[in-house]
């Protein structure tokens, strides 16, 4: 019998994969129905990193991926391209930026100490291409940044093969229960709900890519609509996104949209917008990021590992066991989301 096995080979799959191996345990299998590894959400996202959150939990898996991100190569061999170029979140009126404000604090915390709130005076400093009209003020995080999910990927599973890992591809599990192993992950993303029994459902994202320039290079909107997991790029959105994108950041209107560049993603959405970290119903979960699993699934690997190997886990995940929403104890929806 296999001591564990790992269903699904995205980021998280491979970083669980490599931090049990890491920690000595290297009978592991992890499969997946797709003929190579990250052909779900992994290769779809776009690579935002931050820490800039409004709840305590996420702050903290932050900054534990980020303090592992800077040491991502010597320990893998690869370069995740993590560049601190900062993010900056604008607030159009005094209750958004009284918003902003309570989150900064709990972020301070946390152990979040570099971001910091910013007139609108330094936001023309950090970014002058951003129109000023209506903005009250913002915040800004100089070490927040963005990351290349496919190298973290890349890193994660040629180390953990190295150390004995097994990847197996085109592998369809349709029951966990048929799984002759010690311990079974759950790791399929969007896909969890279909094979556990845990809230966790797929949402649609879209992104506009610009043509090549210095100025811009993707445009991203939120929009709360439950979708199935059809991938397929509607361009009808188009439109939407660059109006209020040329409201914000007038010389946008000079740079057209490469259409053909543009994609869709899946986000693996929770009720409380928080993973699923834990176990439940005899199999370990490890969903429902709600968009934040590139940028948490070094933390998340080294947590999950940590959980299935009986350590104590670098922070405190209680959060965001699996039981919670059944025990009427969901996380506040964070509001930096």
């Amino acid at each position: 019998m296999t001591e564990v096995v790992i269903v699904g080979s995205g980021v998280i799959g491979a970083s669980i994969a490599w931090h049990l191996a890491s920690r000595g345990c290297r009978d592991v299998r992890v499969v997946d129905w797709a003929p190579t590894a990250g052909e779900g959400s992994t290769s779809k996202a776009t690579g935002g990193f931050r820490a800039q959150f409004a709840t305590d939990v996420n702050v903290r898996l932050s900054l534990l991926s980020r303090a592992k991100l800077l040491r991502f190569k010597e320990e893998t061999g690869v370069d995740p391209e993590y560049r601190p170029c900062g993010y900056l979140f604008l607030a159009r009126d005094a209750d958004q930026l009284r918003s902003l404000r309570a989150a900064q604090r709990m972020q301070r915390a946390a152990g979040l100490g570099e971001a910091r709130e910013v007139t609108p005076a330094e936001i023309h400093e950090i970014n002058p291409a951003v129109a000023l009209d209506g903005i009250a003020g913002g915040t800004f995080c100089p070490s927040d940044g963005f990351i290349r999910p496919m190298k973290i990927l890349e890193g994660y599973v040629t180390a953990a093969q190295r150390l004995g890992v097994r990847f197996e591809y085109g592998v369809a599990v349709g029951d966990f229960k048929s799984i002759a192993a010690k311990h079974t992950v759950n790791a399929t993303g969007a896909w969890a709900g279909e094979l556990s029994r845990i809230p966790v459902t797929p949402l649609k994202r879209q992104v506009a890519a610009t043509v090549a320039t210095s100025v811009l290079l993707l445009l991203l909107m939120p929009h709360e609509t439950p979708s199935s997991f059809d991938m397929t790029f509607d361009s009808s959105w188009i439109d939407s996104v660059v109006k209020r994108a040329h409201v914000r950041v007038p010389i946008l209107r000079d740079v057209p949209i490469d259409r053909a560049a543009c994609w869709a993603g899946l986000y693996e959405m929770s009720p409380d917008k928080h993973v699923l970290l834990g176990k439940h119903e005899g199999v370990w979960v490890a969903n429902g990021s709600s968009g934040h699993g590139n940028m948490h699934a070094p933390a998340i690997g080294e947590l999950m590992a940590q959980m299935i190997l009986g350590e104590t886990t670098t922070i405190d995940v209680t959060a965001l066991r699996p039981s919670r929403f059944a025990e009427g104890k969901a996380n506040p929806c964070d509001g930096l989301l």
